[in-house]
């Protein structure tokens, strides 16, 4: 019953986007069914097979150790901050334990790129993925160094061409940038979901996000539209370069910080005021999970589960997605969940489609040219639906093996 509700699914999601087609007629289904049978096949390799089984665990290992090291940065600055139980065992801290170890992976990320090693994985994977995307080489370049770089600072590697970008390709480009999510936050991921669901929604993003933009926002380039240009910048020493991409792995750190104890404290005294208008029925987050339950359930997740699990999903949506992670964690320690609810919102969780990501976008490429900036805005509502039904389709394919 599953297996012909998730396929129902996944015909209405396609059916969702098609609807806010802007060239209904000009949709070229094949590469949508190739992309879809990749999709497919991941899922299977990275769930089903040793080889993939293998894969994930040696990924999960290296970041465990990434993470063991990160703490010993740490530890050293805030160690003195962490509260311990009656038998002097360190309690669980977000910020320390997830947030943080961010700025020590970023730094790998810096080392990497300036060794050039990023440089050719980006440039050779994206060359690779755009003979069978129907899409252009820089599109293709940008969702790789999407999931790499990350949602903002990928666009400084494509300034130069951005003022001559025009409205239907930047929407492709944003679009892929908000179905990833960056490397550096990855090991974060990795200590609340399980690894083997943050390694495929990674991958399923990847080959979605061309799905959706090819059916919102279908086109055909020239040879000539279809030059790319990549950005170096100025060559910095190793120590500059070392001390920039720390910093800005702080940053990261402190900006989600700030942004769970707005939207955290938010959703609480949303909770506070619907049940205060219900004592003890309802709170916001359930109100959430009705109006998600019927997506829910499309994407293959049980009746019985629906409305826990489309609360969850909305609850990233209008958050982020380590919030609406936190809550999954909740809900799972009770049991509430299957373990095959718990998959598919986990993979629907892996990417940046919140209301948030619209003005870190916008205002990332506004930085470098304010014109696109604001074309940027003002597709900013469309562009989150067409990456959460990016989500919805990851999801709902990795349901099959899960």
């Amino acid at each position: 019953m599953n297996i012909i509700v998730s396929v129902v699914g996944l015909i209405v999601f396609l059916l969702l986007a098609w609807l806010m087609s802007s060239d209904k007629k000009g949709v070229r289904w094949q590469y949508i069914g190739i992309l879809m049978a990749i999709q497919f096949l991941f899922a299977f390799l990275l769930l089903k097979t040793t080889g993939g089984v293998f894969v994930v665990g040696k990924m999960a290992s290296v970041f465990d150790h990434l993470l063991k090291y990160a703490s010993d940065g740490v530890n050293f600055v805030f160690g003195g901050l962490v509260n311990t139980d009656k038998k002097g065992v360190p309690g669980f801290n977000f910020f320390l334990n997830v947030l943080l170890p961010i700025t020590f992976i970023s730094a790998l990320i810096g080392i990497l790129q300036y060794i050039k090693v990023l440089p050719f994985i980006i440039k050779y994977l994206g060359l690779a993925i755009s003979k069978v995307n129907g899409m252009g080489k820089l599109e293709s370049y940008n969702a790789v160094a999407s999931a790499i770089l990350g949602q903002s600072e990928v666009f400084i590697s494509i300034k130069k061409q951005l003022p001559h970008i025009p409205k239907h390709r930047l929407y492709t480009l944003t679009a892929s940038a908000m179905s990833t999510v960056s490397f550096s936050i990855v090991g974060s991921y990795f200590t609340i979901l399980e690894p083997k669901y943050v390694v495929t929604a990674i991958v399923l993003n990847l080959f979605g996000g061309f799905i959706i933009a090819s059916i919102i926002n279908p086109y055909k380039l020239t040879e000539e539209e279809d030059a790319i240009v990549i950005e170096e910048g100025h060559r910095q020493s190793f120590f500059e370069m070392l001390g920039e991409y720390i910093l800005d792995g702080f940053k990261v750190a402190i900006i989600v910080g700030a942004m769970l104890i707005g939207y955290i404290a938010l959703i609480s005294m949303l909770n506070g005021i619907v049940d205060g208008i219900t004592p003890g029925k309802m709170n916001f987050q359930n109100v959430l999970g009705f109006v998600f339950a019927p997506l829910a359930f499309l994407a293959g997740i049980p009746w019985d589960d629906a409305v826990k699990a489309g609360s969850v999903m909305a609850t990233k949506l209008v958050s982020n997605e380590f919030v609406a992670m936190g809550s999954l964690k909740e809900i799972a320690a009770t049991k509430a969940l299957s373990e095959h609810t718990i998959g598919v919102v986990s993979i629907f969780l892996v990417s940046f489609a919140n209301f948030s990501s619209i003005g870190i976008i916008a205002g990332a490429i506004k930085s470098l040219n304010d014109e696109k900036g604001d074309v940027v805005a003002r597709f900013g509502l469309k562009l989150l639906y067409g990456a959460t039904l990016v989500s919805f389709i990851s999801a709902t394919i990795a349901g099959f093996f899960i």
